[in-house]
Order: C-alpha cells, then structure tokens, then sequence
C-alpha cells in the first residue's frame, strides 16, 4: 500500500520524486552534536565573561537559574523556526531536482546563519517595541519573566503544532501574535480597556500582511510563470522532471539563487526576533552587563552628554510651559497611550537632561554604578520612544536646530542601548542554521506534493522562488511586515492553478485556515499563559 506522502502524487510519478526518506550519515549527526556543543560552549564562555568583567554580583544564583532557563526557551524558539519556516525555502530546488535534499537543507542552514551574523538588528528592538511599556521597565521582574516565557512558550507551541501538521504557518506572525497577547492580557489584569496594552498601528500592519501576502504570492507567481511561458518556449522547463534529472544549467542556477536569497534573507530578519528577546532577558537578569553599551568609547560619551543639553535647552525654548515632577511618568503614559498632553515635551526636556547629567557625572558608561544603571537605561528607552512616537505625530512642529537635536540625541540613546554583543548572535544563527537541518521533511512534502495535484515542475519552482525572493526583499527595503511562508505556498499554489494543473482543496483549506487562526490562536496561547505565570511566579 502507497504511504500518505505517496498517495497524493500520482503513480506514473513516483519515479521522479527526490529521495526525502534517504537518512543521513553518521557524519552528519556527529557535526550536528559537535557544533551545538560549540555553540552552547562559545554562549556560555562569553556570558559569564561579559558577567565577570561588569563585577556583577548577585546575592542569589536564582537569577542565573532563570536567565539559563530562559535563553534556552529563545534558542529553542529560534531552532523550532529554523526547521519550521525554512522548509519553505528549500522545497521548491528539492522538487525540481536542483540539489540533493541533504544538501539543499545544509545549504539553506548556511546561509540562514550568515544572514543572522550580518544582520543590522533594527527588526530585534522594533520586536521589542511592540511589548508593553510598563513590563519593558521591569523586565527583571517576576511580571517580566512571565512575559518572556509566556511569549516564547506560546510560539513554540503554535509553531510545533502547524509544523506536527505539516501547515506552512509563519513564525513571524505567531511571535507578533503572542506579543499581543501578553499585551492584552496586562492591561486586563491591571483594570485597563485591553486595547490599551497593543501598538494597534503595527497590528494593524500585520493583519494586512496577512491578509495581502498569499494573493501576493498567489498572483504574482502565477502572472510570472503566464510570462515565462510566453517569452520562453523550452517545453522542458513546463513538463514534470523525468526521473531525478535536474533542470537546464540556468534554471537550476536561478533556483539555486533564489533559495540562497529565501535563506540568507530569512535568517537576517527572522533570527534578529529571537536577539531582540534575548536581550531583553539578558537585561533584566545582569543589567550591569547589557543593559547599557560598556564598549561606547569616552569621547562618544562626552558627546551624548553634550547632545542631551542642547536637546533639553531646545525644547525648553520651544514649550515654555513648566515641567512635570514626575517625566518619567508623563513619558511613561504617553509611550503606553500615544496621547498627547501639554506636560509631554516639558517632561522629554528634563529627561533628556536628567540622562546627560547622569552620564556626564560618571564619564563612561562602563563607570555608572549598578544601582543607577536599571534607572537610566529606563529613562533612555522612553525618552527614545517618546522621540519615535513625537516624530510620528502631525500635530507636533519644531523649528530645524530643535528637530536636528532630537534626532540626534536619539541616535545617541540608541548607541546606548541597541547593541547586540557578538555571543548573541552567534548564538542564535546556530540555533537557527541547525534547526533548518532538521524536521525540515514534513513541510518540503506539503509544498512539494500536497498543493497541486501534479509534480511541481522546474518553471513552477523558479516562479515561486523567485517571487518569494523578491517579495521579501522588497518588504525589508519599506519596513512591509510580509510572511515569506505564506508568499512561497501561496506562490507554488498560484503557478499550479495558472498551469491548470489543479489544486488539492483540502490542502488549501488546511493552509488558510492555519493563516486566519495563527494571530488569533497565538494571542489566546500567550495570553492565557501569561496570567498563568504571573500568578505562580
């Protein structure tokens, strides 16, 4: 009796599917051990180096238990998403015979890894943002580490689920959704509306992107390969792959290409998701390491101080009014709410003058004192944020030297706190590269076998790709919250239906409804766990 896989490909084509069940060597397997190991090693060397260089001396060990704990769940994340989302990448040159299935998840594993080490980290601390304002302030809080586990835990589960499912399903939907969550759920718990715990703008874009990003993938593919076959009429590329042999020399090279694109651009957004987490906790567990950049050399402080002065002086000059005893608070408020009140930029000059002083006082931030160190690396992340939001806002005019100044003391905050230490991202292109390497057969085979009802033919491939290649890219240069998941599927879904080869409902029904319920699903998961720390915590 054919098996599952089998049964959905007809049996003249039984011949020309890629050898997916072949095992891999024992060789494999012990560079597999060899290199978590290294990457466990090289993590735990650089932490506790970093650790002993700050003089952090915490009076418990707990701490550490918790940071251990808690860096092992983001790794796991990262190694689930490596297996999960990347599958998607090497499908479509499996299917058509352009690599080896071995050597195409290698393949896709290195570059996922060299996308991650180069990656600029503006998409970690923009996950971060999105978190709410008051759990962001006590992140090495009890309540800081229920988010932390509840968000992560919450991801993994969906991601575990769809991929059990053989569901191309999109991490980055699952961990924005789990965001939301944790967001929803605060502001319930604290006697708030819970709409009051979300950044709905950036919401909002995901839910467009959710929306828009399968008939993307879906029309584009299929306009693409209607092109192909009009321009080039090589009968070969549109017939099913005879046996194992690979496609035209150019054909494969283009696949290739566009699966080396899919990857490197995957891991360069979606591992800088698991950094931006891990510093957060790494934050809230050994502030006096991370929480402020020990590296800025003395004369870039010197300069942020005097940023900080002309930035206060500014906008005193700008809103006479007087300012608020608490800027924190006021900051704090309007990060949360984005309403604006007339003690806002009165309160964003006193901070700003607050944090010069405070980093003149000390010259270096390698020198501030741990007791200060939570508290200023507060007042930096709001006054940042509040900046972000103000610059937003129409309603909001300054004349040039004041627009100039908070730009640039933005930017000095930023150097102050959004820096991601090597170890980290070592760390996570690991966790991620090794994860593409494994599990990867159960999604290859839905993309591959289970959305069309014939085999996915080499222009068939080539169309998805490349679409799925050029859709991120385009995504990434705007700041498009676009799902390379849904992009491909619905991009190999697309180029069956324009070659009238049929589509395989039940398939597509499973598919949708894994992109409809992954945000709502992902917000309840996350929601319902993070009441459930907070209370045994």
């Amino acid at each position: 009796m054919a098996s599952s896989s089998e049964a959905t490909i007809g049996a003249g084509e039984l011949s020309s599917r890629p050898p997916i069940d072949r095992k891999p060597g024992p060789v494999a397997g012990v560079l597999f051990v060899l290199l978590l190991a290294a990457g466990l090693i090289y993590s735990a060397y650089s932490l506790f180096h970093d650790i002993a260089q700050a003089g952090a001396q915490p009076a418990t060990w707990l701490p550490y238990g918790l940071l251990g704990l808690a860096l092992l769940i983001a790794l796991g994340f990262e190694f689930v998403n490596g297996f999960h989302d990347t599958a998607n990448a090497v499908a479509t040159v499996i299917y058509t015979h352009s690599l080896p299935p071995h050597f195409a998840v290698v393949w896709s594993g290195v570059f996922n890894f060299i996308g991650v080490l180069v990656s600029s980290g503006a998409v970690a601390f923009g996950i971060i943002a999105l978190l709410p304002v008051e759990l962001i302030l006590q992140v090495g809080s009890s309540a800081g580490f229920a988010m932390v586990f509840a968000l992560l835990i919450a991801a993994i589960i969906w991601n575990l689920g769809t991929w059990w499912l053989g569901l191309p399903a999109s991490s980055s939907h699952t961990l924005i959704g789990s965001i939301i969550g944790v967001g929803v759920a605060n502001a319930l718990m604290h006697g708030r509306n819970g709409t009051s715990g979300v950044d709905w703008g950036q919401a909002t874009k995901v839910g467009y992107s959710l929306l828009l990003s399968p008939l993307v993938g879906f029309i584009c593919a299929a306009l693409l390969l209607l092109a192909l076959r009009a321009l080039v009429k090589n009968r070969e590329l549109y017939d099913e792959p005879r046996g194992n042999k690979p496609p035209p020399l150019w054909i494969r090279g283009l696949l290739i290409a566009t699966c080396t694109g899919v990857s490197f651009a995957h891991g360069s957004n979606d591992g800088q998701k698991g950094m931006g987490l891990i510093m957060l906790i790494l934050v809230g567990t050994v502030p006096l390491s991370y929480a402020l950049n020990r590296a800025m050399p003395a004369d870039q402080t010197v300069q942020f101080a005097a940023v900080a002065s002309a930035t206060s002086q500014s906008l005193h000059a700008s809103f006479s009014a007087p300012g608020s005893a608490d800027p924190r608070a006021v900051l704090s408020d309007y990060v949360r709410t984005k309403t604006t009140t007339p003690e806002l930029i009165p309160a964003l000059a006193t901070m700003a003058q607050r944090i010069g002083d405070q980093v003149r006082a000390h010259g270096t931030l390698a020198q501030m004192p741990a007791a200060s160190v939570s508290n200023v690396r507060n007042d930096m992340y709001l006054a940042s944020e509040a900046i972000r939001f103000i610059e937003k806002d129409p309603g909001m005019r300054f004349d040039a030297t004041t627009h100039a100044n908070l730009q640039a003391f933005k930017k000095q905050i930023d150097a102050a706190t959004k820096f991601i230490p090597l170890w980290v991202k070592v760390a996570v292109a690991i966790a991620l590269g090794l994860g593409t390497m494994v599990g990867w057969k159960r999604i290859v085979v839905t993309v591959g076998e289970k959305i069309g009802k014939t085999h996915l033919t080499y222009a068939q491939g080539a169309s998805a790709e490349l679409v799925a290649m050029t859709t991120i890219g385009a995504a990434d240069m705007f700041g498009l919250p676009v799902s390379t998941t849904h992009v491909l599927s619905s991009g190999v879904a697309g180029t069956m239906a324009a070659s009238r080869a049929g589509l395989q409902m039940a398939t597509i029904r499973n598919l949708l409804m894994a992109w409809v319920l992954t945000l709502p699903a992902a917000i309840l998961l996350s929601g319902s766990l993070y009441w459930l720390f907070s209370h045994l915590f």
